[in-house]
């Protein structure tokens, strides 16, 4: 199939092929400003996790989105309540909008009891389906094109209105597994929608540096499907972008690789110092912060007044010292459930707690 490059994304076709416009234009001005609080509630998540993890209240690696915001609620915002989404650890806007809690995300961090995996991992490694509908991320980074080629597969057969979106680094692009579930999508003809995050670097290699093809989305034709390539650094791209993506897949057409251009303003996690970056690469990216990008576009658009979108920042900010809040009061871990859910039968986890019982310690 043709590949389209486009930054704001072309029209959706309707009936008799006739182009109805984009499916942002059909945005009211509640949703323009909900995708903002989104954006705007992911970052400030972000920073306040900075803190905690500067203060060793996050427990191993913290790893931002900071640039990369519009991309993933742009992506997320355009699908149904009913779809499944499978994220990257750079994706935390995903769970929000899907449905989790600032506090779930911040407990997850911090590895407390009430936390999504109770303490067990770490970062935005949890979901649950159907309901929020979140397939939970692996971190052999690939793997999960593949189980969403299943998955997406499964709703095709049970005849369900659903589709699965996954993303993927494009350093992730450059795994067996990827073209592997990829390639079956494709045959299948599954409603897939794949996100590639062309952020430049897979972690501090230069996306030039390993692969051959100047745009990812130019892989989609040796691989028989729809391809593009949009601005990731607005939102509204994205949304309609991924929106057309949904209805191709619900008619029957297969699935979608959209390549979203970016880019990461942080290193791979909190403790990666970017030494490979070029002088005054990141200076350059700052000016296309895709959160006063949108800002100015709702301000110059007239869906939005300076004294709401204070007002929205006040309140994400009083949301936001709740959530934490409410996270720091929450235990951590009994040790006694450290197996549980670990192993597949549950008295393997009997075998291995029983020294530690015989010992008296915290598990009896």
């Amino acid at each position: 199939m043709a590949k389209a490059s486009t930054s704001r994304g072309a029209g959706t076709p309707g009936a008799g092929g006739k182009d109805v416009g984009r499916p942002s234009e059909q945005l009211s001005r509640g949703q323009r400003l909900e995708l903002y609080r989104w954006m705007l509630l992911t970052r400030k998540l972000e920073e306040r996790l900075v803190n905690l993890y500067r203060q060793n209240q996050v427990v191993g690696g913290l790893y931002r989105s900071l640039g990369q915001e519009a991309e993933t609620i742009g992506a997320v915002y355009a699908l149904e309540k009913q779809d499944l989404v499978a994220p990257l650890i750079r994706n935390m806007g995903a769970v929000l909008v899907k449905g989790y809690r600032a506090r779930d995300v911040a407990m997850q961090y911090m590895a407390r009891s009430q936390g999504p995996s109770r303490g067990k991992d770490l970062n935005i490694h949890f979901g649950t389906v159907p309901e929020p509908g979140v397939v939970s991320p692996i971190s052999m980074l690939g793997d999960l094109i593949p189980v969403m080629a299943g998955v997406a597969l499964g709703a095709k057969l049970r005849k369900e209105n659903l589709v699965g979106l996954a993303y993927i680094g494009d350093g992730g692009t450059s795994t067996g597994p990827f073209y592997e579930g990829m390639n079956l999508a494709a045959v299948w003809k599954a409603p897939l929608i794949v996100i590639v995050e062309n952020n430049c670097y897979a972690y501090s290699t230069p996306t030039s540096r390993q692969m051959a093809v100047k745009q990812i989305a130019d892989k989609a034709v040796g691989l028989g499907i729809h391809g593009e390539t949009v601005d990731g650094n607005d939102v509204l791209a994205v949304y309609d972008a991924v929106r057309a993506a949904r209805e191709r897949a619900r008619s029957g057409n297969g699935p979608s690789l959209i390549e979203v251009m970016t880019y990461r303003r942080k290193g791979h996690a909190e403790h990666d110092m970017q030494k490979y970056v070029p002088e005054g690469e990141i200076d350059t990216w700052v000016q296309k912060d895709p959160l006063d990008r949108y800002r100015r576009e709702l301000l110059e658009g007239g869906h939005a007044a300076e004294a709401d979108l204070e007002a929205m920042e006040r309140e994400v900010t009083a949301h936001l010292e709740v959530e934490i809040d409410a996270a720091l009061a929450a235990p951590l871990p009994d040790p006694a459930i450290a197996l549980e859910d670990v192993y597949a039968v549950p008295n393997r986890a009997e075998d291995f707690l029983a020294p530690y019982r015989n010992a008296g310690g915290s598990a009896s």
